[in-house]
């Protein structure tokens, strides 16, 4: 229910910070210097307000998110589709052999082996 309520309440803090930002005169810019005008006669303390509320307004949606999230059923959590194919295709992928190919070390006693091989091979031809 407390998730519920906080994800409502972030999409209307959301909604309320584009108006603040859509509302709000530019500061620097082409706009601005047509904007002036405005501020000889009384806008100043609008832009003040609705700066405050922009900052307002964002840190309230941090602030909810991290509420959302603590509140947030500990059930659902990892237990979706998407997580368990990820799970799956983890398993399978250290479970089979791909990649490229290893050669293979041979055991301390076939060198032995081969060099006495070598050795017989070498006398018998002289």
């Amino acid at each position: 229910m407390l998730y519920t309520i906080c994800i409502a309440l972030i999409l209307v803090a959301s909604v309320l910070v584009i108006l603040a930002v859509l509302v709000q005169n530019p500061k620097s810019g082409m706009a601005a210097n047509f904007g002036a005008s405005n501020q000889v006669m009384g806008v100043r303390e609008t832009t003040n307000f609705l700066e405050k509320f922009t900052w307002t307004m964002a840190i309230a949606i941090v602030v909810l998110s991290l509420v959302a999230t603590l509140a947030m059923d500990r059930s659902l959590i990892g237990t979706s589709d998407t997580a368990k194919d990820a799970k799956a295709m983890q398993e399978h992928l250290f479970e089979a052999e791909t990649g490229i190919p290893q050669a293979e070390i041979p055991a301390a006693d076939a060198v032995e082996t081969e060099a006495a091989t070598e050795v017989s091979n070498e006398v018998v031809a002289e």
